[in-house]
């Protein structure tokens, strides 16, 4: 299956090498290909220059957001939350009729805030829409025509792709969204990363709550001293 990772973070580096280990043809979109290859310094939270990155995974293109979306089976949506709506919205006309595998989170980083919430690494990130919306359903909203699944937010995604890393793979992974067919095709994609215990919660709205678990995922990480860990719903 030809898989297009949108996001060139530590996320989308993730999936696409995990992908590739898969025998999918992957291929990784950009706003600008040119400035992400240019870039020679880490991001903001330390991440290599991609190009160093893409130098070690051969036969995994960097195209346009447009580009990598127009030719795929399916689109995995990495952009940062606060863009990801208007980044999706302008290449419409490819995401139109495809599954969408949505795991952004719409954090406001370093948000002015009367009660900030100090961690180790700086202020907390603000979520933003959050409660009576959330970005799963804005990107549905701006996509009507596309398959919107949320999934994956609940786990940093180098454990998304190698659940058995935590406890075994005895762990959840969560999924929302309209399309039946589509959280099929999800969930089997997830079960090929080795997850075991896919748990689907309904309608796109359910990503609300996905979405606001971040922050509760950060207190127990601080807890644990910066450790990975897996929730697990017992029945």
């Amino acid at each position: 299956m030809k898989i297009a990772v949108l996001g060139t973070g530590g996320g989308g580096r993730a999936h696409a090498a995990k992908l590739s280990e898969l025998g999918h043809d992957v291929v990784v979109g950009t706003r600008d290909p040119q400035v992400t290859l240019g870039r020679t310094e880490p991001d903001f939270m330390g991440t290599p220059p991609f190009g160093q990155w893409l130098a070690g995974h051969p036969g995994i293109e960097l195209l346009t957001f447009g580009e990598a979306a127009r030719t795929a089976d399916l689109v995995i949506n990495g952009i940062d939350g606060a863009n990801a709506v208007r980044e999706l919205t302008a290449i419409s006309e490819h995401l139109a009729g495809k599954t969408l595998m949505d795991y952004a989170v719409p954090f406001i980083y370093n948000p002015e805030r009367e009660h900030p919430w100090p961690t180790p690494w700086g202020v907390m990130p603000a979520l933003d829409p959050v409660d009576s919306d959330s970005l799963g359903e804005r990107i549905q909203r701006a996509l009507p025509e596309t398959k919107v699944v949320k999934a994956c937010v609940t786990q940093e995604q180098d454990t998304v792709v190698e659940p058995q890393a935590i406890g075994g793979g005895d762990h959840t992974m969560f999924l929302a969204g309209e399309d039946a067919d589509a959280k099929e095709q999800v969930a089997a994609l997830l079960r090929a990363y080795g997850w075991q215990d896919v748990l689907d919660l309904g309608p796109i709205v359910s990503s609300r709550g996905m979405e606001m678990y971040a922050h509760m995922h950060s207190a127990i990480q601080f807890a644990l001293g910066g450790a990975r860990f897996g929730i697990k719903v017992v029945r």
